[in-house]
């Protein structure tokens, strides 16, 4: 009897991609990690960790909770162990509540931790409408009224003109909110002098949404989780996927 043998392609053996990795800093309460790894390269990897938990309804104290300093800096330097080329805070309200400062803040806690480069979603969607020539927006939010109100607050102290807003008024479970529900709120939402449209909040679907309603509406449709990953892997030297993306066409 022949013995069996196998060879194991030398491009096997050769193993993955050489991995670069994006370090993300979630609020405890994040349901879509699968969709932020949706926007990533095959030779880019993602390192999650998440803020303590906190028994508040989705609100702007809640917001507070969840982008505490210490609590920040604490995730920064346990990500470090895998040593991600950058870390993100993947948290709109929570690097909004603060206003510009704070959020510049978050950033400098990040890279005082040992991140070698960092970022926030709110940032992030500063860079995406300077990177698009974005002056004037409108905004869809998931939020209650307050919540909405300070990102109009956060967007203005940027610069940047709220022309139109609407907001679904909840205070959790975000992630369940179907794409039907999102898509009629950002038809709602949008405004003829709006350059651009911008869907808050990293817990709220969105990515097979995004081309249709650009196409839709024949304006750039910008989301929370996408400018995220959008800013990390630009930091990177590398390109987010998402196929016919506005945002992603820009260098």
């Amino acid at each position: 009897m022949t013995a069996r043998t196998s060879r194991v392609d030398a491009a096997v053996l050769a193993g993955p991609p050489e991995q670069v990795g994006i370090g993300i800093v979630a609020p405890f309460d994040l349901a879509l990690d699968r969709e932020l790894w949706r926007w990533v390269p095959a030779d880019v990897t993602l390192h999650f960790t998440r803020t303590p938990y906190v028994a508040e309804p989705v609100s702007l104290e809640l917001a507070v909770a969840v982008s505490d300093e210490a609590d920040l800096a604490r995730a920064t330097r346990d990500l470090a162990a895998v040593g991600p080329a950058c870390v993100a805070y993947a948290c709109t309200s929570g690097s909004f509540v603060h206003g510009t400062a704070g959020e510049r803040r978050l950033v400098e806690i990040m890279l005082a931790a040992g991140a070698l480069q960092a970022i926030t979603t709110s940032g992030a969607l500063l860079s995406a409408l300077t990177a698009l020539g974005v002056e004037r927006v409108a905004i869809a939010t998931p939020y209650v009224e307050e919540m909405t109100t300070s990102l109009r607050d956060f967007l203005a102290e940027a610069g940047v003109g709220t022309v139109a807003s609407a907001s679904l008024g909840l205070s959790g479970e975000i992630w369940q909110i179907p794409y039907e529900t999102t898509a009629g709120l950002v038809r709602q939402t949008d405004a003829l002098s709006a350059q651009a449209i911008f869907v808050s909040c990293t817990n709220l679907p969105t990515y097979d949404v995004i081309a249709p309603l650009e196409v839709e509406l024949g304006k750039p449709v910008l989301t929370a989780n996408q400018v995220t990953m959008w800013a990390a892997l630009r930091l990177l030297r590398r390109e987010a996927v998402g196929p016919g993306q506005r945002l992603l066409r820009t260098r």
